[in-house]
């Protein structure tokens, strides 16, 4: 496996991991952790088949092609609309849910620090300025800088992981999926809210076209590397869930109402170590931090493109106003939705990566049947749709609950 290959693995799973890491265990708690498991490994299925469609489709219709041209390509201008439209929203969800749970740790982190009791708004306010600023500097410092943070990002939660798995009470992970934390239709509630959550952390599809034109088009590589650069935050996501709910308890982290300060500051409470509880406390932050870089980075880019956006002081700030004053005035208004809005974020991912690569697929496949496809036929592709009208459905059922 050579550099590149390596490289584009990396890629993948960086993409998957961030933020929306932090909400699973707040997502999952009360379904006990061999159900939570289950449903990660569900959904983890359904990513890396959708991942090898959308490969399928890129490398039929053109390698170096962008999605947005590939789409225009296969389902013309209203396809490139809809397509355009699930990604902003997508985009604007996500920004908004890293605002919200970025300032909750930030208002956390510096109470103590300043000695004030601080307001949540001026919270968001300051983290929007502050790590919001940096999008101005331009691409090139911004990807150094993910690279920074996303690397130390990953060596704290191998640092956690191994610290906390010790603490794990293997007799409470047993007793969680015997005793409910929820019965009845409170616990269907919960499954339905939790299904989009996961769903979420699994939205890695965006990077395939540009890991398709680096790779060149090598179809088996490139299947390679969508497979474990999948199943690497899978693995990830796992051991997280084992030592957040395994040493805390479902029914303890449930309590949390899904607040992030409380899961961090229970966990450093269960780490019983100075150094360790800092490990967690930074990693937390980074997690969140380094969503939150890429999360804006692109959706900058992306209304630069649409309103093209001259590249001078003006332009930027222009561009930049536009990327964050609507989800920085909806986390001012509505501080408690970190959990409710990620949950929302599943639905334009859903039409982005399960909805459209079902159409665009069934239209290439017409139309050419040489090269690579992914097993499964049609059959699996209807499948695939109806666990997507599944996944919007209990966000709906959710919301109007």
């Amino acid at each position: 496996m050579n550099f590149k290959t390596l490289g584009s693995i990396s890629i993948v799973a960086g993409t998957a991991i961030g933020g929306g890491m932090l909400a699973l265990p707040l997502a999952t708690a009360a379904l006990g952790i061999f159900p939570a498991i289950l449903l990660l490994v569900a959904i983890w299925a359904i990513s890396a088949y959708t991942a090898l469609l959308m490969l399928e489709i890129n490398l039929h219709v053109g390698v170096g092609d962008n999605v947005h041209s590939i789409t225009g390509k296969t389902l013309g201008k209203v396809g490139q609309l809809i397509q355009g439209g699930s990604f902003l929203s997508l985009l604007f969800a996500l920004t908004m849910v890293y605002l919200m749970g970025g300032s909750s740790l930030l208002e956390s982190r510096l109470e103590p620090l300043l000695g004030v009791e601080m307001n949540n708004q001026v919270a968001v306010l300051l983290f929007t300025l502050i790590f919001g600023g940096i999008i101005l500097i331009g691409v090139s410092w911004i990807d150094k800088v993910s690279r920074l943070l996303f690397s130390a990002m990953v060596v704290l939660l191998v640092l956690v992981v191994t610290f906390l798995l010790p603490e794990v009470n293997y007799a409470n992970i047993a007793a969680q999926n015997l005793e409910k934390v929820a019965q009845g239709s409170e616990l269907a509630h919960l499954w339905l809210a939790a299904i989009p959550v996961v769903f979420t952390s699994f939205g890695f599809h965006v990077c395939i076209a540009t890991i398709v034109r680096y790779l060149d088009g090598e179809a088996m590589t490139l299947r390679k590397v969508l497979l474990i650069g999948s199943t690497i935050p899978l693995v990830c996501y796992i051991l997280w869930l084992l030592v957040t709910l395994g040493t805390l308890g479902g029914a303890t982290v449930h309590s949390f109402e899904g607040s992030l300060p409380l899961l961090v500051n229970a966990l450093q409470d269960v780490a019983d170590s100075a150094v360790v509880s800092q490990f967690i406390d930074f990693f937390a932050n980074l997690a969140l931090i380094t969503s939150f870089l890429g999360v804006t980075m692109s959706l900058f880019d992306y209304i630069a493109e649409l309103t093209r956006a001259k590249e001078d002081i003006s332009g930027r700030i222009k561009t930049w106003l536009i990327t964050f004053v609507p989800p920085l005035l909806c986390a001012l208004y509505y501080p408690d939705g970190f959990f409710q809005v990620l949950g929302f974020a599943a639905i334009p991912l859903v039409v982005m990566i399960i909805f459209l690569p079902i159409a665009m697929a069934f239209k290439t496949r017409g139309q050419n049947t040489q090269g690579y496809q992914v097993a499964g036929g049609n059959g699996a592709l209807a499948a695939t749709g109806v666990v997507g009208i599944g996944i919007v459905l209990a966000q709906l059922v959710v919301a109007l609950s």
